[in-house]
């Protein structure tokens, strides 16, 4: 494992997390894009600190906020860098606390190595293809990235195990408000094969970060999402034992498409789907 990567990407994303948290605790401008999707000062400053610590490595980067690179420079990039400096901009708008800074490194479409981190929540979510993952809390198992070889000891997930964590039903990350048509015929068919579903919710890449650590077992993403959305957090979940498939196949998401936007895709436990 080149654990040397991994703590870069942890000292990214806590330097990113000062310059978030500066904002996020006071009053900000909230711009719209084109998608109109918000952005705010924060995405800006977590997505410049985070390219300037990934320059050194030669590797390129594709972010949120750099998502007009064209297909014909980024098409031949066998190894990259894909970041969203700030996942979950409606959260933290709200001020709920669930938003996350992601980044990922994918290789041949791949994503090898996850790091997600939890500003508010001060938790960071690893992942690395064939090593494992990880939920490290900052003030228990690390206070900065160069406490991250003995944090990797302490904090390891356990490998998920085969089916829900409880016999008598499935719990599922979805909202309690606000579910397509789609997504309720999924729960629907859950519960007829597994019985009642419990839900439960988080906002950003949390979603995700829930199967990888064990506290759901399925996650329907039958909604637009794009790349830098899940990369890192797939990496997660997929180091952990689990799968994220695009709905209705068995066929794991994969990057650096043409057209940034992913399939609809569900993340499971394994032996769910």
């Amino acid at each position: 494992m080149n654990s040397e990567q991994l703590r870069l990407l942890l000292e990214a994303e806590l330097e990113a997390t000062a310059a978030i948290l500066e904002v996020y605790a006071r009053d900000f401008d909230v711009e719209h894009k084109a998608d109109d999707s918000p952005l705010t000062e924060a995405d800006r400053a977590s997505h410049d600190i985070i390219l300037k610590k990934l320059e050194p490595t030669g590797i390129p980067v594709l972010s949120e906020e750099s998502a007009e690179i064209p297909y014909a420079e980024r098409k031949d990039w066998e190894r990259f860098w894909l970041v969203d400096p700030l996942d979950g901009t409606k959260e933290f708008i709200k001020k709920n606390g669930e938003f996350t800074v992601n980044i990922a490194l994918i290789e041949s479409g791949v994503p090898v190595m996850g790091a997600v981190y939890a500003p508010v929540l001060n938790t960071a979510y690893l992942g690395v293809a064939g090593e494992g993952a990880w939920r490290l809390l900052k003030g228990t198992h690390f206070h900065s990235a160069d406490d991250l070889p003995g944090a990797l000891e302490e904090a390891a997930l356990p490998t998920l195990g085969e089916g829900p964590g409880d016999p008598g039903g499935i719990r599922v990350v979805a909202s309690r408000s606000h579910r397509n048509e789609a997504t309720e015929q999924f729960i629907a068919e859950l519960e007829a094969q597994y019985g009642p579903a419990e839900l439960v919710s988080k906002g950003s890449s949390l979603k995700l970060c829930l199967v990888a650590e064990g506290a759901a077992d399925v996650y329907p993403r039958i909604a637009p999402t794009m790349e830098w959305d899940t990369a890192a957090a797939q990496a997660v979940v997929e180091a952990a034992g689990g799968v994220v498939l695009q709905h209705g196949t068995d066929v794991p998401l994969r990057y650096n498409k043409q057209d940034l936007l992913n399939p609809y895709f569900i993340a499971a436990v394994p032996g769910v789907l």
